[in-house]
């Protein structure tokens, strides 16, 4: 059984890409096929996992300039993971979003049904905010998992999240589930990330800690996954890889 995910909140520096990237690769050393798909006109997945020469990117598949399988690209080292790239700086992406989209709500959702008997997982890497991209990429997915930060902010901004998803949900008939957070770079040595852990744990949503673990920022700094990142022998921390793969686990079933 095929599934789309989507890690959003409309907040920035939540680790959306961080995370996305993360499990995606997780998922494909699992032996799936993954496709990791880059919604963000930053192109920040883009470049952290291909450093090639990239031809065609996901706005040129939305414009039918290109069919999908000439922008797919299979990331270096990974076997079953793939991505679909964005350009970022240059790139035409954000144009499209700004033009175009208000005219095809449903166009990523059409697109993922292609892909979806090729790639059995795939994740979309969004972008802050919630405009005509992002609720384009939302309605695509089978389910939206909220990243973020154990700080108040991030709280306030899930309610408004929460708020905007019905919003989503009523007006774009969409059936999107929402009912996972992934409390991200967790330290249970500071008080407040575990007062915000209880106050996240306290509603209706299942809960998840990634720690905070430095080798991530330097996978990303190396164009590589976190999980096949060492330094002097040194990778990610035991329970940093252990909430990986235990969040891996449960949202694909």
């Amino acid at each position: 059984m095929s599934k789309t995910i989507a890690f959003h909140l409309q907040k920035g520096g939540v680790g959306k890409t961080t995370i996305s990237g993360t499990i995606a690769c997780q998922s494909a050393m699992e032996g799936i096929p993954t496709l990791l798909v880059d919604v963000d006109p930053q192109g920040n997945a883009s470049s952290w996992f291909y450093t090639g020469e990239l031809n065609y990117e996901l706005a040129d598949v939305l414009q039918g300039t290109c069919y999908v399988d000439d922008a797919i690209v299979q990331i270096p080292n990974i076997d079953n993971l793939f991505l679909l790239p964005t350009f970022g700086i240059g790139g035409s992406l954000k144009t499209y979003a700004e033009t175009k989209i208000a005219d095809e709500p449903y166009v990523l959702q059409d697109l993922i049904q292609l892909l979806k008997d090729k790639y059995p997982r795939i994740i979309l890497d969004l972008s802050p905010g919630l405009g005509k991209l992002e609720r384009a990429a939302i309605i695509a997915s089978d389910e939206v998992i909220t990243p973020m930060t154990p700080e108040v902010f991030s709280l306030d901004g899930l309610e408004i999240f929460i708020d905007e998803l019905k919003k989503i949900r009523k007006n774009l008939r969409s059936q999107v589930k929402h009912e996972r957070i992934v409390i991200n770079s967790f330290d249970g040595r500071i008080r407040q990330h575990k007062e915000i852990y209880e106050a996240a744990t306290s509603g209706i949503f299942k809960v998840y800690k990634i720690p905070v673990d430095p080798v991530f920022r330097k996978a990303q700094e190396a164009n590589v996954s976190p999980q096949v990142f060492k330094q002097r022998g040194k990778g990610l921390k035991v329970n940093t890889l252990e909430a990986i793969e235990g969040l891996n686990s449960v949202i694909w079933r």
